[in-house]
């Protein structure tokens, strides 16, 4: 079951027709997003070698004493369906994670990677071709000191915002 909609996933995604819409070809964007898994705020960049391609990229830290996050991710999107205001992706992500986690008398880190399959758009508002506004849903897995598998989901509230220059 998981294969076929893995097959199924893959086939939208390199088959997928694409209207016109925003043309962010040749175009780098800069901004934030959340990274779902840790709970921490990303740096993110965006480059979109064509008109259907992109290549992502995330880093994330955050050093508070028996609390720190680490994240640094990098993905491709492929651009499977485009509104004049609005661009769906589907794609992929793979990242390495370090985190720790406190009790107040104990400190444990993880170290591992995590690769996620996502699904999600961008919105510009009209007037706005060089602001988007990101949101991304998918499944994962984190292979740390145990594995994890996990869905992902961005509220209206974490959705990321990217510059286009």
């Amino acid at each position: 079951m998981l294969k076929r909609l893995a097959l199924v996933c893959l086939a939208a995604w390199a088959f997928a027709g694409v209207a016109e819409a925003k043309e962010l070809s040749n175009r780098l964007g800069v901004g934030v997003k959340s990274h779902a898994t840790l709970d921490l705020p990303e740096l993110a960049v965006v480059y979109n070698p064509s008109s259907e391609l992109q290549v992502t990229g995330g880093l994330g830290i955050d050093t508070q004493k028996d609390q720190s996050k680490f994240v640094v991710n990098a993905g491709v999107r492929r651009i499977v369906f485009k509104e004049q205001n609005m661009n769906f992706y589907m794609g992929g992500t793979l990242g390495l994670v370090n985190w720790e986690e406190s009790d107040g008398t104990t400190s444990k880190k993880q170290s591992g990677f995590e690769l996620d399959a996502v699904f999600g758009g961008e919105f510009f508002f009209t007037g706005l071709d060089s602001l988007a506004f990101t949101f991304e849903g998918g499944a994962g897995v984190i292979s740390a000191d145990d594995v994890r598998f996990r869905t992902i989901a961005d509220s209206p509230f974490r959705a990321g915002i990217i510059f286009y220059f």
